[in-house]
């Protein structure tokens, strides 16, 4: 019989981890067959040696977690329980330092492997599905960037393929008409920033949101530069966009290429790039999976049933998938 004690930062810290009726500690005790209680400012973990330093890493990774998010869902204790059990989890992760006194950390592996690469790299090329952090965490990386002083500029791109021939026929002049394809960076900004400090950023054109096709005929220098959605864009724009790069710059461009949105006839520029210029010296392509998904539990539920049955896949495999 092995036992260990894990000091708890606050007794508001000591119920989150635990959960309702302690569901969250009981969820630990029956997959790893531990016994837990808690004391004071300390919980007591008894059991098999392994189970009991399986349980304590759990245990840490959650606080960690409560430290940052304030709140742990049955999900994340499922996530975690299962990474500590399969070697995986290599945590606690490095945090990325934003405003607003924010730090954000990586959640899996795979997000780790791929802020690493952001860090390493001058340019990564990023795929995964839905609710992976694709986008969360380089707008992270950039506003880090932004705010140490690496660099003196973030760009954030989208191409509006999914407006199609319709963008003329939506309400109000181009700002108007654009801005519901570049709401999803924008809210990953107001996350990390507030509202003052966005808009004056922005008219300072410390952070410029754009449309892909703004950036053609530009040459950025010290600018930390995101392609969003870069699966929809052709060979052609992601040939423009990733020879915008200036001295001093950072590129991630990052996209699902099971969603492409392109006309049947189109290569897709993010499947292209990730063939024709891997092992690139500076490059980096890292592939998030539906292990790093971390939003609401159904997503990787609906993830998975369309992954599953192919008739279910919606479009169609790029060439070199």
């Amino acid at each position: 019989m092995s036992e260990a004690f894990i000091s708890v930062a606050s007794p508001e810290t000591l119920v989150r981890l635990f959960g309702t009726c302690d569901q969250h500690v009981r969820k630990i005790r029956e997959t790893l067959g531990v016994r837990i209680s808690a004391r004071g400012s300390r919980i007591h973990v008894q059991g098999d040696a392994e189970a009991v330093h399986h349980a304590t890493q759990v245990l840490e990774l959650l606080q960690l977690h409560v430290d940052q998010y304030g709140v742990i869902t049955a999900e994340d204790v499922a996530r975690t329980l299962a990474e500590v059990q399969n070697g995986q989890r290599g945590g606690p992760y490095p945090p990325i330092e934003v405003y607003l006194g924010r730090r954000i950390r990586p959640r899996t592996p795979g997000q780790a492997a791929y802020v690493k690469a952001i860090r390493d790299y001058d340019i990564v090329l990023c795929t995964g599905p839905a609710g992976t952090g694709k986008t969360y965490l380089a707008v992270a990386m950039a506003v880090s960037a932004l705010k140490s002083g690496q660099v003196r500029k973030i760009v954030l791109a989208r191409p509006a393929v999914e407006a199609g021939e319709s963008l003329g026929y939506l309400p109000g002049d181009l700002e108007a008409k654009i801005h519901p394809y570049l709401r999803p960076l924008l809210d990953a900004l107001h996350e990390m920033m507030d509202r003052e400090m966005i808009r004056r950023f922005t008219a300072e054109d410390l952070i410029e949101v754009i449309p892909l096709a703004y950036m053609r005929g530009r040459t950025l220098n010290q600018a930390f530069m995101i392609l969003d959605e870069a699966q929809n864009t052709s060979v052609g724009q992601m040939k423009m966009f990733l020879t915008r790069m200036g001295v001093g710059s950072k590129i991630v461009a990052s996209g699902d290429i099971t969603q492409i949105d392109l006309p049947p006839h189109m290569q897709s520029g993010l499947v292209d790039a990730l063939g024709r210029l891997r092992g690139i010296p500076g490059l980096a392509a890292v592939e998030l999976t539906r292990a790093d998904i971390v939003r609401h539990p159904l997503v990787q539920a609906i993830v998975d049933a369309y992954e599953d049955h192919p008739e279910g896949k919606g479009r169609r495999k790029e060439k070199g998938q």
